[in-house]
């Protein structure tokens, strides 16, 4: 056992507890509101949590192969709290399209397979589950910020994400039995509810056709100024319109602020009047959203820059001028050796890092509940080549 700072860096480490919590306000939810909850698991795929996170919500949701394996042998819940005995959770999966080689292993593990297109739907639909065929439709409805959110809205003009209702095909509603849209990305209830006024207005009369409607990913629903009321009034009233079974798929609400990723100081380096801190991690390599989104991580006693006395540059030692984590203030000099650990580091980063430049991937540990940390997870350079 190791506490926090004495563990190799870099490290990703899970915080048992906050991910209960935010397991406890999703069963909340599923309980309220009456439908079903599935992890993403695009966003979090530590599947050591997965028999803690069957305890809560229903199952997860996968966009390929690979995911939905890991889903249908990992995510299980105890049938009976005496026994041994474990059932499997939902287990759904969505792609913009699928590959003929995968398909028919796909169809033995999902409950739910939802298509991008009809042409898609077509060609696979007598392989699918009984009662698991759905459409992704396009409400052309978008609600983010289009200087940050650009790549991330599946409603953006030319979007190749869900059918449009031009494009629908009502004689074969028939063959349909979901409908499912996925619009959001870190958004609160008032996102949703204008996504499902367009979703009504163009598709309410598909909703009365069929039977369950899948809302995507994207809520942020176990952050602290979402709206969880608001949301369960609106499942209710969807369930009671139309008739029908509601799935919700997050994932970063899954386990929202319930990482971190501890790192080392290697070096400081002056340059032009920055200082620039070398950290043994890396934007690309271990947190890409850093670079992609663009997101900035808390850090903890870290501040926006130039807020407290000492204000550094946090970058990394891969040869990529540009891998920078962002510039950060701090109560004290930070020194060469010193620890620093990031925050809200669970979600988008395990299931995107990579090892470019040869950097070494971090060790995966847990955060229990009495404050020890265990490894569960250490990684070395046949890692690295053997994914090349």
């Amino acid at each position: 056992m190791n506490t926090l700072h004495n563990l190799p860096t870099p490290s990703y480490v899970i915080d048992e507890a906050r991910l209960k919590k935010n397991l406890k306000i999703l069963q909340y939810v599923e309980q309220e509101a009456g439908c079903k909850i599935l992890l993403a698991q695009k966003a979090f795929s530590c599947y050591y949590f997965y028999p803690l996170i069957g305890q809560y919500i229903s199952g997860t949701a996968a966009s390929g192969l690979y995911e939905a394996r890991l889903g249908c042998e990992e995510m299980c819940r105890k049938t009976d709290e005496n026994t041994e005995e474990k059932t499997r959770r939902e287990n759904h999966v969505f792609s913009p399209a699928y590959k003929e080689s995968d398909f028919a292993e796909l169809a033995g593990l999902c409950d739910h397979i939802i298509f991008n297109s009809f042409a898609q739907m077509e060609k696979y639909k007598d392989q699918c589950p009984k009662g698991g065929i759905g459409i992704r439709i396009n409400p052309e409805c978008s609600t983010q910020d289009k200087q940050t959110g650009g790549i991330y809205d599946p409603c953006a003009p030319g979007s190749r994400m869900g059918v449009t209702k031009a494009n629908f095909r009502e004689d074969l509603i028939g063959e349909i039995d979901g409908l499912h849209f996925h619009t959001l990305c870190e958004q609160n209830f008032d996102a949703l509810e204008r996504t499902l006024a367009a979703v009504e207005d163009k598709f309410g009369k598909y909703l009365k056709q069929v039977k369950w409607l899948n809302m995507g990913g994207g809520h942020h629903i176990t952050r602290e100024d979402y709206d969880v009321e608001g949301l369960i009034s609106c499942i209710r009233r969807i369930r009671q319109t139309y008739n029908l079974e509601v799935y919700l798929e997050p994932g970063e609400a899954v386990a929202l602020n319930a990482g971190y990723l501890v790192a080392e100081v290697l070096d400081i380096v002056e340059n032009g009047g920055v200082t620039t801190l070398i950290l043994d991690t890396s934007a690309a390599c271990h947190m890409p959203d850093v670079l992609e989104m663009p997101y900035r991580p808390p850090i903890c006693g870290g501040f926006t820059a130039y807020e407290k006395p000492y204000t550094y540059r946090l970058s990394s030692y891969t040869c990529l001028a540009g891998d920078c984590i962002g510039d950060y203030s701090f109560e004290h000099p930070v020194h060469i050796g010193e620890r620093l650990v990031f925050e809200d580091m669970a979600i988008y980063t395990m299931v995107k890092n990579n090892t470019f430049n040869g950097i070494p991937l971090p060790s995966i540990a847990v955060l229990h509940e009495d404050g020890e940390c265990e490894i569960i997870k250490e990684f070395g350079y046949e890692d690295f080549k053997s994914r090349l």
